[in-house]
């Protein structure tokens, strides 16, 4: 049974259910010597408290999409084929436009949310550059199929999840697809092809969204791979022009460095709650090294650039959790580069979907603006949790809170 599927749910839902009656029904019936009927009500008790924690992980993993299946959660799922040395620009010096076009079939997602709005489709993608083979989950705009857009060429937003996080995330637990459609239809927000690829690829480890020779090439699978299919098989803007990436925590700090690493491949980037030096997560593979801290650092990257590179960045973060990392890339920046720094507010809440989730659109609007989609002052009326979680994208006000 799936570990997300609902099958396995209703499963430890009787388990639990008959964990609780067991003791009730059996405890003072127990028959035999002292130190069996001791050893029965201990089982028992161990079986109740086991399918408890259980019930609680899954109910927890569900609603987060920590871990997407059993190989991701046991540490035994390798979506690594192969990791050849790809050089500085992670392409091995492939031809890529002398390759053949990345044709793939493509069905509907399962899984809670994943039929709303629409429908998300999936499909398991066979890097032809980064050797990794892993599943792509791709929603498109309601335009799309429209007569009156049948010639016309979508930007695109790539969807990264934190570590450990599923691509689904995105769909499930923040929403993106329900809360982007009814923007997209009035105009609010520009119509992106929502793209979110797998970016667990090695048992138990954060790949760090980078290439390391005989490990991954998750950057050339994230920057390469992904995008070409995309361009292959829908009606999708070419890059750098029509292209971004967003991820949230870890998945903000790989959408920051891919932005940064390559703007030849996107022209803007959006990281909630992301980090700049590597360490902060101590499963990152790009942790391990002082020379893969550097090189994965996108702060570093920015400040030796001997070019400012022609991308725009929206950051958002609390004190000491992504805050300062976003107000050190802001001061490094130089143009062409452009830094917006969002602050969030700790009454806003920690570091979990419930912050990340209310950002969705304020994002997207602002990826909007770049896409020449120009929104209209953003509503105020919602909760308050909301309110705070959108936080202030004035960097004058961000500039005055500590």
């Amino acid at each position: 049974m799936s570990l997300t599927g609902t099958p396995f749910l209703c499963t430890l839902i009787v388990l639990s259910l008959v964990a609780l009656a067991l003791p009730l029904a059996l405890w003072s019936r127990i028959r035999g010597p002292r130190a069996l009927r001791a050893l029965a009500r201990m089982l028992m008790l161990v079986f109740a408290q086991g399918t408890a924690v259980a019930l609680v992980f899954v109910l927890v993993n569900n609603q987060n999409m920590l871990y997407d299946d059993w190989g991701d959660l046991l540490g035994t799922g390798n979506h690594v084929q192969q990791a050849a040395d790809l050089g500085p620009d992670g392409t091995g010096g492939i031809a890529l436009n002398e390759l053949p076009p990345v044709r793939q079939t493509f069905s509907p997602a399962l899984g809670p949310g994943m039929s709303a709005a629409g429908g998300v489709r999936v499909t398991r993608l066979t890097g032809q550059v980064s050797g990794v083979r892993a599943e792509v989950y791709v929603w498109l705009p309601p335009q799309y199929h429209e007569p009156a857009y049948r010639h016309h060429k979508f930007p695109v937003v790539e969807l990264l999840p934190g570590y450990p996080g599923s691509a689904r995330a995105w769909f499930k637990t923040m929403r993106a697809h329900e809360q982007l459609l009814p923007l997209m239809r009035s105009g609010r927000v520009a119509p992106f092809i929502l793209v979110a690829p797998r970016t667990t690829l090695l048992p138990g480890v954060d790949t760090g969204c980078a290439n390391i020779p005989g490990k991954v090439n998750a950057d050339s699978w994230l920057s390469v791979d992904v995008p070409r299919m995309v361009m292959a098989n829908f009606r999708a803007q070419p890059a750098p022009r029509g292209w971004a990436v967003a991820g949230y925590s870890a998945g903000g700090h790989c959408a920051t460095k891919l932005a940064v690493a390559h703007p030849d491949r996107y022209r803007a980037a959006v990281s909630l709650s992301g980090y700049n030096d590597p360490i902060a997560e101590h499963a990152s593979l790009t942790s391990r090294s002082p020379e893969l801290r550097a090189e994965n650092d996108p702060y570093l990257l920015l400040r030796k650039a001997r070019t400012p590179p022609p991308v725009a960045l929206y950051l958002s973060g609390q004190p000491h959790d992504g805050y300062e990392a976003a107000m050190a890339l802001k001061q490094a920046a130089k143009a062409p580069t452009s830094v917006q720094v969002v602050f969030l507010p700790r009454s806003a809440g920690g570091h979990t979907m419930a912050l990340w989730e209310p950002q969705v659109v304020p994002a997207f609007e602002w990826l909007s603006r770049l896409a020449g989609t120009t929104p209209p002052v953003p509503s105020t009326v919602g909760s308050r949790r909301a309110a705070l979680a959108s936080g202030t994208a004035s960097p004058v006000a961000a500039a005055r809170r500590p």
